[in-house]
């Protein structure tokens, strides 16, 4: 996969004024942002939803967003597509402040889990569940207690534990996250 020729297509449907089902556009996600500099990770922002039920109407669009957001808004959803660059040293010798300025651009800083202990820098919690999506590549996700590989088809449900994406594979890889606004119990605060 070449991370500076691929795109990322979103086709969002609508309804007519006599409600027939139209396709409302056709194009990449307007919001794309670059976190760690120009080698680091790219988010593009397909869609969120606001609320649960998701409200459904004739050919309104997402709420704009004016940053990069880490979670998704409270009691809706986010979809996202990251195209993720092969780890170097550069993310493996970030220090715990330098690994909360990268979850700070994002809004998430009081996310970032980075110390001492962590078995990654980039270690995080969201009180989110997440369904990641291999769609290109390989990565390594990893855990307080263990790690796992994943590769193209594999599916990944992430719920609210602290964890960190690792590519370790030498070549770029693409995973679709869906993020689910969640609550945790009283045992896991």
């Amino acid at each position: 996969m070449d991370q500076q020729q691929k795109t990322v297509r979103r086709i969002v449907t609508g309804h007519s004024a006599d409600g027939k089902a139209i396709i409302v556009s056709d194009a990449s996600p307007d919001q794309t942002y670059m976190i760690g500099g120009p080698n680091g990770a790219r988010f593009h922002e397909v869609w969120n939803t606001r609320q649960s039920p998701a409200l459904i109407d004739p050919v309104s669009g997402e709420l704009e967003e004016t940053s990069l957001v880490l979670g998704p808004p409270k009691n809706g959803t986010r979809i996202r597509v990251i195209d993720f660059p092969p780890e170097g040293e550069e993310i493996r010798n970030l220090t715990k402040e330098e690994a909360g300025s990268h979850f700070k651009a994002m809004g998430g800083e009081a996310a970032s889990k980075a110390g001492q202990d962590a078995p990654h820098p980039l270690m995080h919690r969201t009180a989110t569940i997440d369904y990641g999506i291999v769609l290109e590549g390989e990565m390594t996700l990893i855990v307080d207690q263990g790690e796992v590989s994943i590769k193209a088809g594999d599916i990944i449900i992430q719920r609210g534990t602290n964890h960190a994406w690792a590519n370790r594979s030498g070549q770029p890889c693409r995973m679709a996250f869906i993020l689910i606004d969640g609550a945790f119990t009283n045992e896991l605060l």
